[in-house]
């Protein structure tokens, strides 16, 4: 197996991993870069491989960090299919039709004022094109191998970030790659909690939040206490 790191290097959006087996290019997350310019440019630069090599394309979560790409991904040439879990695609399609109509509204008006340097602007992609790749999606559940091609296996499981969100594990001659994906705390009141990773020859960790510690607190009990004092602040103390 080999692991190139496409995004999410030096930065924390656009994450990207093509992961090669026997010649079969499979690629684990397809993020836009987000925040400044410099990065948001990057989103413009020509695939660093031919999109029609990759066989497939395997979604820790939804965000546009992770998912944001496919619709540009598919204009270029891919036409492998996506595996995501049930709740990862329906965000998805959620979170790329609004990304798709707000490329439009943005490329709209900066040809209104003028403030672009391309003439015309263009967005990356428009709400009907992430809607035409939701046709590359499929939903895969939890806790089960999946086989792809030259003895490749791959099984979702719970990270606990948003819904849907999953750490992979992929398998390969023995070979065991875990990618994390976004992490969520244990023992959330409203998120399953992080399934436990037991083995991994390689992990692969998402290490945006990798020098904190969640404080340990009732988090019902800190919620409660911030809505009280919101609700202090009004007059008569009502929303």
């Amino acid at each position: 197996m080999k692991l190139t790191f496409l995004g999410a290097t030096l930065t924390v959006t656009g994450s990207k991993y093509l992961l090669e087996v026997d010649e079969k290019k499979y690629l684990i997350d397809c993020g836009l870069f987000q925040g400044q310019k410099e990065l948001r440019l990057r989103n413009r630069e020509p695939f660093p491989i031919d999109p029609k090599t990759i066989e497939a394309i395997i979604l820790t979560h939804a965000h546009l960090d992770h998912s944001g790409y496919i619709p540009l991904l598919i204009k270029q040439g891919f036409k492998g299919k996506i595996f995501a879990s049930h709740a990862t695609r329906d965000l998805c399609e959620i979170l790329l039709l609004d990304a798709g109509r707000i490329q439009e509204e943005d490329a709209r008006r900066a040809n209104r004022y003028g403030y672009s340097k391309h003439h015309p602007a263009l967005p990356l992609y428009t709400e009907s094109d992430a809607k035409e790749s939701l046709k590359y999606f499929h939903c895969i559940d939890f806790d089960k191998i999946y086989h792809l091609k030259n003895n490749l296996t791959f099984s979702l499981s719970h990270s606990g970030h948003i819904l849907g969100s999953s750490f992979i594990t992929l398998i390969n001659n023995n070979n065991t790659v875990v990618f994390s994906g976004d992490i969520g705390r244990p023992q959330d009141p409203v998120m399953t909690h992080p399934a436990q990773v037991k083995l991994a020859d390689y992990l692969v960790l998402e290490s945006t939040y990798g020098a904190r510690l969640h404080p340990d607190i009732d988090i019902l009990t800190k919620l409660e206490e911030i809505l009280c004092r919101r609700a202090s602040s009004f007059k008569g103390g009502m929303f």
